[in-house]
């Protein structure tokens, strides 16, 4: 009998063990789609399935910052990664740039339309005397931080910045097009790529904002033998095939 509960005890406790293995990784809502699934991939070579936590990166970063429970963090830029730096809250030696991206101007798919980006195009043809452009936040998201850039630099920020719809995250700001509550909206490629409800109708010049990167890293209370090798499958082929796929623009491997 003894035995038999001793049986039931160590039944018990080994999700337990699991659980308490199982890495936590906050990402900037444009890594979605793709995380999922290199998160699927990391499960099925053996591993506990990561818990995933998308959203802004401002947003993950200060929940970093008041002590969120954390292995690995992935932002959209590397302004909320060096935040977190100055905190010093990143592992030594795990920030790594892995992946890229592009800033395209989506319309909804049922109006498709396609437009010369370049500075003073007439964007206000776009959204009509009272429509609102959807993007990130400027403030603090980052995919809104880059759309300012945007239109600063083509000379439409003056007009119009205060006609912006400031969503919480890059993925909100697309779901106010999808729904058709805005006519168009800044956002990632990639993001462009993963709805079947709007279509591009330009990309931004390079040269418009700053390079989109995503820099990784294992945070300092959450640095696990476990956090080091999902940073390091991250980067593997396997993986490298999924972000390309998905459409991220992914570092190449140093020889």
């Amino acid at each position: 009998m003894r035995a038999v509960l001793l049986l039931l005890l160590l039944l018990l406790l080994i999700p337990l063990q699991a659980r308490a293995e199982a890495l936590t990784v906050f990402a900037a809502a444009s890594l979605t789609d793709a995380m999922r699934e290199v998160a699927g991939l990391w499960a099925k070579a053996g591993h506990e399935a990561p818990r995933l936590s998308f959203g802004a990166s401002s947003t993950l970063a200060h929940q970093i910052e008041q002590g969120a429970p954390v292995n690995v963090f992935a932002s959209a830029d590397e302004k909320w990664m060096d935040d977190l730096a100055r905190h010093d809250l990143i592992a030594p030696g795990s920030r790594r740039d892995l992946l890229g991206n592009d800033l395209v101007l989506v319309v909804p798919a049922d109006h498709p339309i396609h437009v010369d980006i370049k500075p003073g195009f007439d964007l206000g043809a776009l959204l009509g005397p009272d429509g609102r452009l959807a993007a990130g936040d400027p403030a603090h998201v980052p995919a809104g931080i880059y759309a300012e850039q945007a239109l600063r630099k083509l000379g439409l920020w003056q007009k119009f910045g205060p006609r912006i719809a400031a969503a919480a995250d890059v993925r909100s700001a697309l779901l106010l097009v999808e729904r058709g509550e805005a006519p168009a909206g800044i956002v990632y490629g990639t993001d462009a790529a993963v709805s079947k409800s709007v279509t591009v109708a330009g990309a931004f010049p390079e040269a418009s904002y700053d390079p989109v990167t995503y820099p990784f890293a294992a945070i300092k209370t959450g640095d696990t033998q476990e956090a080091r090798a999902f940073l390091a499958f991250l980067s593997s082929p396997a993986a490298r095939d999924i972000w390309v796929r998905r459409g991220f623009k992914v570092e190449r491997p140093k020889p």
